[in-house]
């Protein structure tokens, strides 16, 4: 009874583990987005930020919907600070109610996206030939390949993990458009050090999202074993 009690207690902790990961690293996640958050509220093109956008605050009263769903991606940000924030110092990740309110969000955030991708599909954006095709390639990209790894895995990753991973997909399908599109803006770099802080921060959160897809192949892995 001792050993098999002992057993179960260590497979809760392994579990715990897989889904927590190491504190180390969600302490270095942690950084990362509040790194991001702070990328919210900085000048990205234009002396203008994220939270300009959604207010609609765009120098030459151009603000439009464009701006609203462009800006909105980056405050995904904060959702992702606080499920670090809990792998870090609770043993509750999520519950089921707060899971689904990110599904929603992040969800309509993607979709948020796919509208501002529009323009480029239709030639309207005036953008250069590159940048349209990194835009689309990027950002339809990292939708569709994270939604088919996510689907194919869904019974191999946790459900706070599974939220995690789609969260860093909206946020990064959105970054990576403006990344693009604002890759050639003029001014000096205090107008635009949102951009430069997120060219920064970009590609951790991109091994991010694949550190959380690797962790779904591993358990699929250990369960075959």
């Amino acid at each position: 009874m001792g050993n098999h009690s002992g057993s179960a207690n260590r497979g809760q902790a392994d579990v715990s583990q897989e889904q927590n990961g190491p504190k180390w690293l969600n302490a270095f996640a942690l950084l990362l987005w509040l790194a991001a958050g702070v990328v919210a509220f900085l000048p990205f093109a234009s002396d203008t930020s994220a939270w300009d956008a959604v207010t609609l605050r765009v120098p030459g009263n151009q603000g439009n919907w464009w701006h609203f769903l462009a800006g909105g991606p980056f405050f995904l940000a904060y959702p992702m600070i606080w499920l670090k924030l809990r792998a870090l110092f609770s043993n509750r990740l999520s519950t089921a109610m707060e899971r689904r309110a990110i599904w929603i969000v992040a969800g309509l955030s993607a979709l948020g996206t796919i509208l501002v991708e529009v323009p480029f599909l239709l030639h309207l954006a005036g953008t250069s030939e590159w940048q349209r095709l990194a835009v689309l390639g990027l950002g339809f990209g990292i939708v569709i390949a994270s939604a088919i790894i996510l689907y194919a895995r869904r019974h191999h990753i946790s459900p706070t993990r599974a939220c995690a991973a789609a969260l860093c997909t909206a946020y990064l399908a959105n970054a990576s458009l403006c990344l693009v599109v604002y890759s050639d803006a003029a001014g000096a770099w205090r107008t635009r050090s949102g951009w430069l802080l997120e060219m920064a921060i970009f590609w951790p959160i991109v091994l991010g999202l694949l550190w959380h897809f690797i962790q779904a192949f591993r358990a699929q892995a250990s369960r075959t074993t």
